[in-house]
């Protein structure tokens, strides 16, 4: 159902509309929480938490309010209040992973028919990608996974982490950057590697 509609059907009549909402964003912001946390766990509990928080605060809200909702952007922002919540409270153990779809990939495009060898080279370097985001400051973080991700859009980006949009476009570019260098450094690692590699077969 699009959001719209979400919105229109929330402000009829909540308690039956909700579950068409959690059904609908469950598995999106799941995989916002497991991109930002790393862990399974964590990601489950804040999601059921922001949507126990969603229902609260719509409970509280006229039907005008519902109506006009922009439900897409305001549930990934209760989601990233619960996370932060959660890491002032007690440090979350934040580490890279490789959740495949579940974690909402950045994937590198490509016909979907390809060699073996070509497939496992392409996971490869999604995984690689996926640990690099994993590792970047949380700001820049959640920035581009906001972005290219979930796929937001700025506007939407702005309304979930409360900051201009230029502070938001900074922060995807340093986000992007920082993944550029710390890939070209990998891959100058890698060839350094395999030169001494070759250095010594031919010794």
């Amino acid at each position: 159902m699009h959001d719209q509609k979400m919105s229109a059907a929330l402000a009829a009549d909540l308690d039956s509309s909700f579950e068409q909402v959690v059904l609908a964003y469950q598995h999106r912001l799941y995989a916002f929480a497991l991109r930002l946390t790393g862990n399974p766990q964590d990601a489950e509990e804040i999601t059921q938490d922001a949507f126990v928080r969603a229902y609260r605060a719509l409970r509280t809200y006229p039907a005008s309010r519902r109506h006009a909702l922009a439900l897409r952007p305001w549930l990934h922002q209760i989601a990233l209040n619960v996370f932060r919540n959660r890491l002032r409270r007690r440090p979350l153990h934040l580490v890279p992973l490789d959740q495949g779809d579940e974690a909402g990939d950045l994937e590198l495009e490509g016909d979907k028919e390809v060699q073996p060898d070509v497939a496992l080279e392409r996971a490869e370097l999604n995984a690689s990608l996926n640990a690099l985001v994993a590792a970047l400051p949380p700001r820049y973080r959640v920035a581009v996974v906001l972005r290219y991700v979930q796929g937001l859009g700025y506007r939407e980006m702005a309304a979930v982490l409360k900051q201009p949009i230029g502070t938001i476009k900074a922060n995807v570019h340093r986000g992007i950057h920082l993944l550029r260098e710390v890939a070209d450094a990998q891959e100058q690692i890698t060839c350094s590697h395999a030169q001494l590699n070759a250095r010594r077969r031919i010794r």
